[in-house]
């Protein structure tokens, strides 16, 4: 119960922020929808006030989140003095909860839509966390959130002014990165409703995600409805569409904040834009977007920045086309400078994130983000696909679905055009542009073998409001008879394949492969010990790691690799080692100490200090969170790399925590010399391996087997030696004796 109060309380404090910034921006035509921009209004303005808060030198959100209350209620009495609350202030109240209920079902299905997504998250876990099915972005907005709700802009304590590992382009320091570069906008919110709800940036990380999704719905179901003229039945069946399908699941689950902020932005511009044109553009009503246009603008800007650059693509090419078609060039430069216009206060506003653009952009081409995403189909526009990875559907009936899509909207369209409706036009445009760019950039990354199908995926998600409903314009065939019979059948076999869908990412969500657990917390307690000034990052997994640098902030921090945007690999400078995954370093005379199961601290000055790291022959972490169980299988053979730092021999004494798939032999090897063999069986047990003599500098410890790797049971085709549950290196005392 305790996460629906807190991502209920969440879209309430949106909401609440948004409601009269949201009537005040609202053309006068369209004045009473103003609900469907309540959402992204709040969106936009709780990231204004932390954006203002941090220009101003404020120490976080912390201290200025509460005050800024005020800011909303004041703008709901300015919408209501404006609208005529002063004269009759009963009616007025009576005339906006009229309005607020036209939208009831569409409120209703944002709040179902919501529930589902929070369902799994609180299976999960007992507490407030953040889960992920791969990607470490989370981590990285977590760490923003802290910036922006306790530090201020001039702070270079720790972690936020240490040059050599935070530098990326021009930027010096963490906060700067975070205003300037960095998707600012998710790490407000989360950072600004984390002092309102007293929550940690990891308690809300997800939860705010999912929010995101949910708050998008208005703005799907606004596209629908205003600029391709569905009706509203169907236009709210679209946006229940948008709120389960995997596309947009895909990006919950992957905590893409983002994009999920820039889509419904997208969306509101291109109906502005859509809009300004059939308006002609007469007398003051075409600054009537203005407001509409400049809170858009600043939510892509302080969100995904780069998307700017395509964020007008579908307006444009409405507009652009409708004036080759009719020679009004005049009127289309008269429609650009209304629609650029807003543009420019919001870049003003926001000056630091456009003249941060062209770094942004150097930054995605220097580096290649991502991963593999497969290309989806034309059944998979309309979330069709196989399963939680949006793998397509097997040949057969993939093929089958992919041809019928095309012929609906095939179909659609010719009738449409025929019969001279103007949503044909503004279907394409909705639709084309967008998924050109989707097919070129999955093209690319085969051909160069990159990851540029992330990217694409990523520019499809963003306009995924208006391909959706574009895709959808066989809706229009719903006539009588066997034609409504044809798209009512094929609208539920759409419906009931994204809930098989989302059913099969709740299933995933609710055992997840990433998960902020206990023992991560506890790294807030290192973080207050004064005796610690700085730390050495080894852990080996990016989400653990990252997860530890935003608990840490206040300490320096050193990488061994370059983990991420900010964090860049240095020399190691740091007082400690933070050792994480399969290894606990032990050091005599208090040189070392454990913080959780499998995270634990080494003193660098201790006289006994060395480095233990996995080196060649290892898989990925495998793990089930719920059993804070962890291991790494072996490929056959596998290494370990001990650095002893020391001017002489160090003995030390290994405890390995491991299995195997059929007993087998276990060699241990140091630099080339058979040491001890060991047996280790199928069933899981502590094996010592008897004290080893390590010399100075780097050594190499084999573990090693006369048995070949199998390939049944969890191999699954691929070879498998040792599951390695734990690596316990003590390093014994010189005034003990040598054990047997």
């Amino acid at each position: 119960m305790y996460f629906y109060l807190v991502a209920f309380g969440l879209l309430a404090h949106v909401f609440f922020w948004g409601a009269g910034l949201a009537m005040l921006a609202m053309p006068a035509r369209w004045r009473r929808f103003w609900p469907v921009l309540v959402l992204p209004a709040g969106f936009t303005l709780q990231a204004l006030a932390v954006w203002l808060g941090s220009a101003a030198g404020l120490r976080g959100t912390n201290s200025y989140a509460w005050a800024s209350e005020v800011v909303p209620l004041g703008l709901i009495a300015v919408a209501g003095w404006r609208r005529g609350l002063g004269a009759v202030a009963g009616g007025w109240w009576m005339a906006r909860w009229t309005e607020l209920r036209s939208f009831a079902a569409l409120g209703g299905v944002t709040m179902l839509v919501l529930a589902a997504l929070v369902l799994p998250l609180a299976r999960a876990s007992k507490g407030l966390t953040t889960i992920s099915l791969g990607s470490c972005d989370a981590a990285d907005y977590a760490a923003g959130a802290r910036v922006l709700m306790e530090f201020a802009r001039g702070d270079r304590e720790g972690f936020l002014g240490l040059t050599e590992v935070v530098t990326v382009m021009s930027v010096d320091n963490f906060f700067d990165y975070w205003t300037r570069l960095n998707h600012f906008v998710p790490a407000a919110l989360i950072a600004f409703n984390g002092t309102i709800l007293d929550c940690a940036p990891h308690e809300l990380t997800s939860l705010m995600t999912m929010v995101l999704l949910a708050g998008s719905l208005p703005a799907v179901f606004w596209t629908a409805r205003a600029v391709l003229g569905y009706g509203g039945r169907t236009s709210l069946a679209i946006a229940a569409l948008y709120g389960v399908s995997p596309i947009t699941w895909y990006a919950v689950a992957h905590v893409a904040m983002g994009q999920l902020l820039a889509a419904p932005a997208i969306a509101l511009v291109t109906w502005a834009g859509v809009a300004l044109w059939r308006s002609r553009l007469a007398g003051r009503r075409g600054w009537s977007f203005a407001g509409v246009l400049a809170l858009a603008y600043a939510l892509i800007l302080g969100s995904y920045n780069f998307i700017l650059l395509v964020c007008l693509v579908p307006a444009i090419a409405y507009a652009g086309g409708r004036a080759v078609w009719a020679g009004e060039w005049r009127r289309f430069a008269h429609w650009a400078g209304l629609m650029l216009a807003p543009l420019a206060v919001s870049g003003l506003v926001f000056w630091e994130r456009v003249a941060g653009l062209a770094e942004r952009l150097a930054l995605l081409q220097q580096y290649d983000f991502g991963w593999k995403i497969p290309m989806l189909s034309p059944a998979g526009w309309l979330g069709m696909v196989a399963n939680t990875t949006l793998a397509p559907l097997p040949a057969n009936p993939g093929l089958a679905l992919a041809a019928v899509v095309v012929a609906l909207v095939v179909w659609a369209l010719v009738l449409g055009a025929k019969r001279r409706r103007p949503g044909v036009y503004v279907a394409l445009c909705l639709t084309i542009p967008p998924l050109l760019a989707y097919g070129y950039l999955n093209l690319r990354g085969v051909r160069l073998g990159t990851n540029a199908s992330y990217d694409a995926y990523k520019i499809l998600a963003v306009f995924y409001p208006g391909v959706l409903a574009g895709l959808l314009y066989w809706v229009t065939l719903d006539g009588r008879g066997w034609r409504r019979a044809a798209v009512a059948v094929a609208g539920a076999a759409v419906l009931a394949l994204n809930l098989q869908m989302a059913y099969r990412f709740s299933e995933k969500l609710e055992s997840p492969p990433l998960m902020v657990g206990r023992e991560l917390v506890k790294l807030a307690q290192v973080e207050r010990r004064a005796d610690i000034a700085s730390v050495n990052l080894l852990v080996p997994d990016m989400w653990t790691r990252l997860w530890a640098n935003a608990f840490l902030l206040k300490k320096a921090q050193y990488f061994e690799t370059h983990t991420y945007e900010g964090r860049l690999n240095t020399p190691l400078r740091g007082a400690w080692d933070l050792n994480g995954g399969l290894i606990t370093l032990r050091l005599p005379e208090g040189g070392s100490e454990p913080v959780s199961p499998h995270l634990s601290l080494a003193n660098t000055a201790s006289r006994y200090f060395l480095r233990v790291s996995l080196g060649d022959g290892w898989y990925d972490q495998e793990r089930i969170n719920r059993a804070g169980t962890r291991w790494n299988w072996t490929k056959g053979d596998a290494t370990l790399r001990i650095e002893n730092p020391q001017g002489r021999i160090l003995r030390i004494v290994c405890r390995l925590n491991a299995r195997g798939e059929t007993a087998r032999d276990l060699q241990i090897w140091l630099n080339g010399r058979r040491l001890r063999t060991v047996n280790v069986g199928s069933e899981l047990k502590v094996v010592r391996v008897p004290e080893i003599a390590v010399p100075p500098g780097t050594n190499v410890l084999e573990l090693r087997s006369g048995t070949p790797p199998t390939r049944a049971g969890a191999g699954a085709g691929r070879p498998l030696g040792f599951a390695v549950y734990g690596i316990e290196i003590e390093v014994k005392a010189e005034t003990e004796a040598a054990e047997p």
